[in-house]
């Protein structure tokens, strides 16, 4: 029996707000709540999923950087890092780790800075716009192209 698919999820800055923060654009799902359906989706797929949010774009890299030693892709929601972070893209490339980017908004429908995403250019593919589902749909394209 092979050893399960390790997936290391990142939720960036303002993440751990969700269900209260503008819940008119984010919704009322909590972060707590996108994980638990997260961890259920990995067993069906017989993987494992370690989670971790931080407001802090070096608390990120630095556990980034760490998962190189164990996770075999990263699944991130960089937040507002998304658009600024040069440091968290560079972790994220170093770790040569496959990587799926999500946002709960489709980022292309809102303010003209959100289209930009330093991390979308080496990211397998980016998926935005479905809210909490697009977390899903995000760890199965990651776990699908594991397993291809």
């Amino acid at each position: 029996m092979s050893e399960p698919q390790r997936i290391l999820v990142i939720h960036g800055p303002n993440l751990n707000l969700l269900g209260t923060r503008e819940p008119e654009i984010y919704g009322n799902t909590t972060l707590e709540e996108i994980n638990g359906d997260l961890t259920s989706a990995a067993k069906e797929w017989g993987a494992e999923v370690e989670f971790f949010q931080s407001n802090y774009e070096g608390a990120l890299v630095d556990r980034i950087q760490e998962s190189q030693s164990w996770a075999d892709g990263i699944l991130i929601n960089p937040g507002g890092l998304t658009h600024t972070s040069v440091s968290l893209r560079d972790a994220l490339a170093a770790t040569e780790l496959p990587v799926v980017e999500v946002h709960l908004t489709n980022v292309y429908a809102r303010e003209e800075f959100r289209k930009v995403s330093f991390i979308s250019p080496i990211a397998l593919g980016v998926i935005c716009g479905f809210g909490p589902t697009g977390y899903g749909l995000a760890l199965n394209a990651l776990l699908e192209h594991l397993e291809s």
